[in-house]
């Protein structure tokens, strides 16, 4: 049955995989009347897109019918389901529906069971973002959907500069690509063509909490700066900070209890993955659950400055840099 599911948050290799399939299935020539493009969002939209998938092709070439950000998985409604499952069994060999959506299909409904019966399925999940080792397979597999060559360290650096941003690190790519041609065209894209075309620090607000945990005051902030001018929310940088920070005080205070089950400490912290909690272990080794009390203080004097209106910038240099340690018993506040 020519019926496509395709989902995941990973929108850049998404689109890679539709625009494949239209390329693949649809003849140029009649790519007007056989290809449609059509947002779930919209009900009356997605209930075309179910009778269009059930018209016969034009000409050369297959129907291909592409529904973004479509409902079938997800709520959908009672009269759309019931169109649904009339059309599945309605659409033609030489007719493809490929529904997308960014989000994992609901197997509890009616609409999911009976589309995964006859669908072919594919996800699209980018790396968490502390997942190192996942953001550097996630540079190599793009390249390699991108026809591209590129070395382990090449792979490794625009890991740490993107991050798990996909449709940055495509374009990234594209220009490397380009780059590449003028230097060296048969060569693998290497660490110096990303050093020298490649700007800006890693994006990602935990990269400021591994800094303040090492105790790099003056690396945190500019990571920080670097969020701010890539406009990211600051109390957002403070908020993931707090996530992050109170995740590893959560695993030092547990394993100082003794104990060792890592899906106990990661249902105790809130945590999703309990693999998560071999990566923090490593992280917090040797540091004393009142280090982390004071990473926490600190980030609450950058949010309190930041509610009464300091420069977001001086905020985050002041809690990070100029807040002093405090005697222990003593209550929070900066020394005057």
């Amino acid at each position: 049955m020519p019926i496509h599911l395709y989902w995941g948050d990973d929108e850049a290799a998404r689109h890679r995989a539709v625009e494949a399939r239209v390329t693949e299935l649809v003849d140029p020539a009649w790519a007007a009347i056989n290809l449609s493009r059509l947002d779930g969002n919209d009900t009356a939209q997605a209930a075309q897109a179910l009778e269009e998938a059930r018209t016969p092709p034009f000409g050369g070439g297959a129907r291909v019918v592409v529904v973004q950000r479509s409902p079938f998985c997800s709520q959908c409604p009672a009269e759309l389901a019931e169109q649904l499952e009339a059309t599945l069994e309605l659409v033609p060999d030489n007719c493809h529906l490929l529904l997308v959506s960014p989000g994992k299909p609901d197997a509890r409904l009616r609409t999911t069971k009976a589309l995964k019966k006859v669908a072919q399925e594919q996800s699209f999940q980018l790396p968490a973002i502390w997942d190192g080792g996942g953001q550097v397979e996630l540079v190599q597999r793009t390249a390699r959907d991108l026809g591209l060559k590129l070395d382990l360290a090449a792979a490794e650096a625009l890991a740490e500069i993107v991050g798990s941003d996909s449709t940055r690190l495509e374009s990234e790519l594209e220009k490397l690509s380009l780059y590449q041609q003028g230097r060296h065209p048969d060569a693998a894209i290497d660490l110096q063509a990303v050093e020298a075309l490649v700007g800006g620090r890693s994006t990602s607000s935990l990269a400021v909490g591994d800094a303040l945990l090492a105790g790099q005051a003056a690396e945190a902030i500019a990571l920080a700066d670097a969020l701010l001018a890539a406009n990211e929310p600051a109390l957002r940088i403070v908020a993931s900070l707090s996530s992050q920070i109170r995740g590893w005080l959560w695993v030092a205070l547990l394993e100082k209890t003794g104990e060792q089950d890592v899906a106990v400490i990661a249902k105790a912290a809130g945590i999703g993955n309990p693999k998560r909690i071999y990566v923090m272990r490593k992280q917090i080794r040797g540091k004393a659950a009142g280090q982390l009390l004071g990473l926490l203080s600190r980030l609450l004097e950058v949010e309190m400055a930041l509610k009464r209106g300091s420069d977001p910038g001086e905020a985050f240099r002041d809690g990070f840099l100029l807040a002093s340690p405090r005697p222990a018993g003593q209550p929070g506040g900066r020394p005057r």
